[in-house]
């Protein structure tokens, strides 16, 4: 949309709303196309963020739409006024709840914003670049907290896993490297306890059946000599215990 060659003004904006409000869509545009440069003013200002610009300036405009489908200028208030905190709402909405990997808490979220919002300021009032100390004195919040919403902007993205561990004895080692598999050792240790569950309901004569057979594979008439039983009792006694396991 091209920008309107009128200058914005007050009673300007009042008469395109009303004429959008009765059905007027060159009315809406014209509104639209009039307020787009303060949205992108506005998108600009998060731009130290981890979101792509392009994203956070059509995150404004659709603030921008939603302040102009909802403006009542009978209310005596200037459209500039309204649309402020709407596209600025619109924005923060975005960052808030939508570009985190892994969303921290509200609290976290809001002196994370905070602290982005007061980084320049503070930069200017100090002559340096702001740290965690220098926040923290400034929020009037703890050294921690403040360091821990610091990081909250590692949550946005997931890093990946091929960057190279900042460790000199890694030696080229990435993150992947370290990332833990499957471990069938788990799955065995439950099978065994679960196996030493059951089996101790059985008597030591039908255990040591099972072991013959099974741990030191013993054929049935290998079994029934070493415990003075016939084959067939031996067959029983094995059908018996695998039934009541």
């Amino acid at each position: 949309m091209s920008s309107p060659s009128r200058a914005p003004g007050a009673g300007d904006d009042r008469r395109l709303a009303r004429l959008h409000r009765a059905g007027d869509r060159r009315a809406r545009e014209l509104l639209i196309e009039r307020y787009l440069p303060l949205a992108r003013s506005f998108a600009l200002r998060f731009r130290h963020t981890h979101e792509p610009v392009d994203d956070l300036i059509q995150v404004a405009y659709v603030g921008l739409i939603k302040a102009v489908d909802r403006w009542e200028p009978e209310r005596g208030l200037a459209f500039s006024s309204y649309a402020v905190p709407t596209v600025l709402g619109e924005l923060r909405h975005h960052l808030r709840d939508i570009a985190w990997m892994v969303r921290p808490p509200r609290d976290l979220q809001e002196l994370s914003q905070s602290i982005e919002r007061e980084r320049a300021p503070l930069r200017a009032a100090i002559g340096r670049e702001p740290v965690t100390a220098d926040f923290a004195e400034h929020l009037g919040r703890t050294p921690e907290r403040v360091n821990e919403a610091l990081h909250t902007n590692d949550w946005r993205t997931p890093t990946s896993l091929d960057r190279e561990v900042a460790d000199e004895s890694a030696q080229g080692a990435t993150i992947g490297d370290y990332v833990g598999g499957p471990d069938a050792g788990y799955e065995r240790v439950e099978g065994q306890l679960a196996f030493e569950q059951h089996i101790s309901r059985l008597d030591p004569r039908a255990r040591e059946i099972l072991h013959l057979r099974f741990s030191e594979d013993l054929f049935q008439t290998e079994i029934a000599r070493r415990m003075g039983f016939s084959q067939m009792h031996v067959s029983r006694m094995i059908r018996a215990s695998l039934e009541a396991l």
